[in-house]
């Protein structure tokens, strides 16, 4: 007994792990080793979103803010809710450019209730100009996760299964108070999200919460806290790309029209008219008169921007450029090889650096066998969505156009 107690090691006498030899001294700075390790964390977690993963083009997300009393908190400046706003205007901006045949919806709970600010629509003005109009509202209360989780529900429910269903929750307060038991809440949303194909993340501002974390456990999303303002905006643009959930989606033929655009009076629309985008609004400043537009190929009706729901006939409407934005979710550019640095000073093919022995990984496409630095892979691959050594070799691009 006494000889096993003696073999018996307490943890501060085992060998200990020199972590901090990962970090080196640049003229007395840290900063370029600290920045490396979040690159190469950044292009791990891109790997793993986009490997093997079949990625819908057409979303429909809802976002779920916090107004409650707790975002007047100024851990971030000047208040959680004023850069909350600034934050998801930049967001939705980046959202659509990245998925223009996407649609977006703001709901916003307060006072133990949820408001829908905008209705899932495919115009970026129209969610950034809801957005402007909340900072002059006064965030009071507390917040009310079942009343904005039901209200968000009604409305992904009616849409069809091909549709990829997103719900991202933004919240700063510690509680919820909801009409009914929250635990028995959670795990019935959570059953009737998996059921529909309903995918639930939510970013914490405050701590993370464990009815927020299993409702993301439970639905294939994501649960993360923001540190700061920067990590809080490297969380939301985590969520511009379609998630990896989307494999369950039902492959399926979705009809769309390509409108012309009427710039001058014509047989089919000599009169002015006001546009279907506008005819519904109770603000009549936006409700002008005009000959021009695009036209809806099925039924006429004119609109003043694409891509959009057709008001009469509900044909979704969109332009050539928009597919093709959304073309690199269909055909990802392929995984570049990670090889260790040579000390022979080959030159980055995109910005022309020359790579020495500090860059320590180099990337090399398979395809055209072009070496790149690490900024310019993980450019390539969120940003840009097409490799440039393959784009300039006449052979690589006829095969990938062929292949496509």
């Amino acid at each position: 007994m006494a000889e096993e107690e003696e073999e018996k090691e307490y943890r501060w006498e085992t060998g200990y792990e020199k972590t901090w030899e990962a970090i080196k001294e640049d003229n007395g700075l840290l900063e370029p080793s600290v920045a490396d390790i979040i690159l190469n964390a950044k292009r791990k977690r891109q790997l793993e979103r986009k490997q093997g993963a079949r990625l819908g083009m057409m979303r429909h997300l809802y976002i779920i803010l916090d107004a409650s009393e707790s975002m007047s908190n100024q851990d971030l400046k000047p208040t959680r809710f004023l850069c909350s706003l600034k934050l998801l205007g930049d967001f939705i901006e980046e959202f659509f450019y990245q998925n223009p045949i996407s649609q977006l919806g703001i709901i916003v709970t307060r006072n133990k209730r949820a408001e829908k600010i905008s209705d899932l629509a495919g115009n970026s003005k129209k969610h950034i100009k809801e957005l402007q109009s909340l900072h002059q509202t006064m965030v009071t209360g507390e917040p009310s996760l079942q009343n904005s989780l039901e209200l968000a529900l009604k409305s992904l429910r009616l849409l069809p299964s091909h549709a990829s269903k997103e719900i991202l929750i933004i919240v700063g307060a510690l509680t919820t108070c909801d009409p009914g038991d929250i635990n028995d809440t959670i795990q019935r949303l959570s059953q009737n999200m998996k059921s529909d194909g309903i995918r639930c993340s939510v970013i914490g501002l405050a701590a993370e919460l464990y009815i927020c974390k299993r409702m993301a456990n439970f639905t294939g999303g994501e649960h993360s806290v923001a540190l700061d303002d920067k990590h809080y905006k490297e969380q939301l643009s985590s969520h511009i790309d379609p998630p990896p959930a989307a494999t369950r989606l039902d492959a399926a033929l979705v009809k769309m029209g390509f409108p012309h655009h009427a710039l001058h009076s014509t047989a089919t629309d000599t009169s002015m008219t006001v546009c279907m985008c506008h005819a519904e609004s109770s603000d009549e400043s936006v409700k002008l008169m005009s000959t021009t537009g695009y036209l809806c190929p099925q039924c006429l009706s004119k609109h003043c921007e694409l891509p959009v729901e057709c008001k009469a006939c509900g044909l979704t409407l969109v332009s050539a450029p928009h597919l093709a934005r959304s073309y690199h979710y269909l055909f990802p550019v392929a995984t570049f090889q990670e090889i260790a640095s040579e000390s022979n000073h080959s030159s980055c093919f995109g910005c022309q650096k020359i790579l020495t022995e500090k860059d320590k990984k180099i990337y090399i496409c398979e395809k055209c066998n072009q070496p790149f630095c690490l900024d310019c892979e993980i450019f390539i691959h969120e940003s840009l969505h097409t490799c440039p050594g393959c784009a300039t070799n006449p052979e690589t691009y006829k095969k990938s156009v062929d292949k496509s």
